[in-house]
């Protein structure tokens, strides 16, 4: 089983991640991007108008799913929504999301909503473990 920092790894690698919501009884799972994840929580972002949106805010137990290195791992949590302004400016600045700076620039950037992760499960799953019991490691 991986450590927690090469949890916090894996997924900075591989930022790329699938969030899995629900919309009243139905599962819905997205593509997301992660912005980062460390000792401080799994930290993401989304617009205020998407429905991801909508089902956080009435439902904010999650489960995320990162793959790399031969890994899945898999994180259960529930998310908080994040008001820091240093953190959305750090955001807004970041290299990784110029795609985000027309909605700052555009005095639009309330659409920006921040999200973190803290205190989750997590467990990993490969081919080689995969009939073993479940390990997990609190992140």
């Amino acid at each position: 089983m991986m450590t927690k920092n090469e949890i916090f790894q894996l997924m900075n690698t591989n930022p790329v991640f699938h969030l899995a919501t629900m919309d009243r009884d139905q599962p819905r799972v997205r593509g997301m991007l992660l912005f980062r994840a460390d000792e401080n929580g799994i930290i993401f972002h989304t617009a205020s108008t998407k429905d991801v949106y909508e089902q956080i805010q009435k439902n904010p137990k999650v489960e995320l799913c990162f793959q790399g290195n031969g890994s899945q791992i898999r994180v259960t949590g529930v998310l908080e929504h994040v008001e820091d302004a240093a953190l959305r400016e750090e955001i807004f600045q970041h290299p990784t999301r110029e795609f985000l700076r027309a909605w700052k620039d555009n005095g639009i950037d309330g659409l920006l909503q921040v999200f973190v992760l803290k205190n989750g499960t997590a467990t990993e799953w490969t081919m080689e473990t995969n009939f073993e019991d479940k390990q997990y490691v609190e992140l």
